[in-house]
C-alpha cells in the first residue's frame, strides 16, 4: 500500500475519558433524544428544524450563531424543535477543497485529523453546555461515529453515501434519528432500499468487531433534489414528489414512514435565498394532502449569521466557507413564519 501512516490516533473511549460528558448533561441529552423519537413516531407533532451551516468551520462564530438560536427556540418552543446543524466533515464531489473542521482545526492550515477529532467533540460538548442543544452531524466516516455517539442527537447520511453497505450497516446499530439522502441521480428506490437496511437486523464488522445490530426504526428519508443526466438540479418538494413518496413509504411497509425536506442543494439549485419560498411550498402541500402532512416531519435548513459564503481564510465573522447559507436575519423572519403557519398534524 502507498500509504504513510504518520500517527495512531486515539481510540473513542480514550476520547471520551478526556473529554466527558459530564452527569449533569446527561438528562439534558436524554430529554431531547425522547423528544426526537416522539417526532418520528407520531406522538409529537411538532416540527423538527435541523438548521445551521452548510460547514462548522470556526467554533467561536458556531456558538454565536446557535446562541441566537437558543433565544429562538424558547420563543417557538410550542411549533418546532431545533436541531442545530454541526457538521464538521465535508464530503468534497473531487476530493479536492476544505474537508471539515475534522480534518482541517485551522480552515487554510495543514490537515490533522488527531488535533480534529478533539476539536469536533470540544465543539459538540460546548454547544451542550453553552446553548443546551444536542446537534445534527453528517456520518460522513461511519467508523468515526463512536467519537460522537454519547453526544449526537441526529445524523444524516449524504447523497453520495447513501448506496454504501457499510453506512447503511451502522445506521441500523444507531438509536438516534438517522436521515437517508436521495442519491444525486434522484432515485428514490436506492433510499428507500437503505431506510430497509438501516431498519433491520445485521451482523457485520465494524472497528475491528463482530457486532450485532437492533435496526433502527427511526431511519427515515430527506428529498434534496437531484441531478439530471446534463448536471441540471431537479427539484423533489412538489406536491407530487411528496405524494408519491407516501405512497410509495406505504408500499413499502417501513416503520414510521417520516421525511425531512432539505430545502437547498439541488432543491434549490444551491440557491440559499429559494429556501423559505421551498418550505411554503411544502407548508401548503401539507395543508392540501393530510398523507403529506403525515409523512413530513420537517425541514433540513443551511443557514449561519452572514448570507452567502466566502473564500476558504475569508475574514467575514459567521459567513461559510462552503456552499452559500441563508443570513440571520432572514432565517429569523423564516422561523417566526413556519412556528405561526404549523398547525400540527
Amino acid at each position: 500500500m502507498n500509504l504513510d501512516f504518520e500517527r495512531k490516533l486515539p481510540i473513542p473511549m480514550r476520547t471520551k475519558e478526556l473529554y466527558p460528558v459530564t452527569p449533569d448533561l446527561i438528562p439534558l441529552i436524554t430529554a431531547r433524544a425522547e423528544t426526537l423519537r416522539n417526532i418520528f413516531t407520531g406522538r409529537d407533532d411538532r416540527l423538527l428544524l435541523v438548521i445551521g451551516p452548510c460547514s462548522a468551520d470556526r467554533p467561536d462564530s458556531v456558538i454565536d450563531y446557535l446562541t441566537r438560536l437558543r433565544c429562538v427556540q424558547d420563543e417557538v418552543a410550542d411549533k418546532i424543535f431545533i436541531v442545530p446543524r454541526i457538521y464538521t466533515n465535508k464530503p468534497r464531489t473531487t476530493g479536492e477543497g476544505y474537508m471539515g473542521l475534522l480534518h482541517q482545526p485551522e480552515a487554510t492550515g495543514r490537515p490533522d485529523p488527531f488535533k480534529g477529532i478533539i476539536a469536533v467533540r470540544e465543539l459538540h460538548l460546548r454547544a451542550l453546555r453553552e446553548t443546551g442543544f444536542t446537534s445534527a452531524d453528517e456520518m460522513l466516516y461511519p467508523e468515526n461515529h463512536r467519537y460522537l455517539d454519547d453526544l449526537l442527537a441526529y445524523v444524516s447520511v449524504g447523497a453520495r453515501s447513501v448506496e454504501d453497505q457499510q453506512h447503511r450497516l451502522t445506521a441500523s446499530g444507531l438509536e438516534i434519528p438517522v436521515g437517508m439522502k436521495n442519491p444525486p441521480s434522484g432515485d428514490l428506490q436506492v433510499m428507500l432500499n437503505a431506510i430497509h437496511a438501516a431498519q433491520t437486523k445485521h451482523t457485520f464488522i465494524y472497528r475491528g468487531w463482530a457486532v450485532h445490530s437492533a435496526g433502527n426504526p427511526l431511519a427515515h428519508a430527506i428529498l434534496r433534489g437531484y441531478l439530471d443526466p446534463a448536471r441540471r438540479s431537479v427539484p423533489n418538494y412538489h406536491k407530487a414528489d411528496l405524494q408519491n413518496l407516501a405512497e410509495r413509504y406505504a408500499a413499502a411497509g417501513l416503520e414510521n414512514p417520516a421525511l425531512l425536506l432539505d430545502a437547498n442543494h439541488a432543491n434549490s439549485d444551491k440557491d440559499p435565498f429559494r429556501q423559505p419560498e421551498i418550505v411554503r411550498d411544502v407548508l401548503k402541500s401539507c395543508a392540501e394532502d393530510p398523507a403529506v402532512k403525515r409523512l413530513v416531519k420537517g425541514f433540513m435548513i443551511e443557514s449561519y449569521i452572514e448570507d452567502g459564503c466566502q473564500p476558504v481564510g475569508g475574514g467575514t465573522w459567521g459567513q461559510s466557507i462552503t456552499d452559500p447559507c441563508l443570513g440571520w436575519e432572514k432565517t429569523l423572519r423564516l422561523l417566526y413564519e413556519l412556528a405561526e403557519k404549523w398547525t400540527g398534524r
